[in-house]
């Protein structure tokens, strides 16, 4: 599976962002999808994960009513969609997909990686 992130830029504080991730490969819809961020000096977090049904999602307490994630198994695509950014959600931001069904939270459990998009949000 290949995996394509893109959406991040540069933002200022309370804006708004969507992050798109394209998977190509084999089908979409055996996969749970995550979404993880890396910021300058820290440990990369699991941020959003959904199930591949798109039923079950998690959030960090950090993001949580104000990222919502999602997905479309037709277009092959998962989003986050980013509200109310702060400066403290600037970050490299990943999407991975693992090979199960049901959503997980654990970076070592996932197979598959993208290459990574840039979210910085000004104060």
């Amino acid at each position: 599976v290949q995996l394509q992130a893109s959406g991040g830029g540069l933002v200022q504080a309370g804006g708004s962002l969507r992050l798109s991730c394209e998977a190509s490969g084999r089908p979409f819809s055996t996969y749970a999808m995550g979404w993880f961020r890396q910021a300058p000096g820290k440990d990369r977090e699991c941020v959003s994960a959904i199930s591949w049904s798109g039923r079950n999602a998690y959030y960090a307490d950090s993001v949580k009513g104000r990222f919502t994630i999602s997905r479309d198994n037709a277009d092959n695509t998962v989003y986050l969609q980013m509200s109310g950014l702060i400066p403290q959600d600037t970050a490299v931001y990943y999407c991975a997909a693992h090979e199960a069904t049901m959503l997980n939270i654990f970076q070592r459990e996932y197979h598959y990686w993208g290459q990574g998009t840039l979210v910085t949000v000004s104060s």
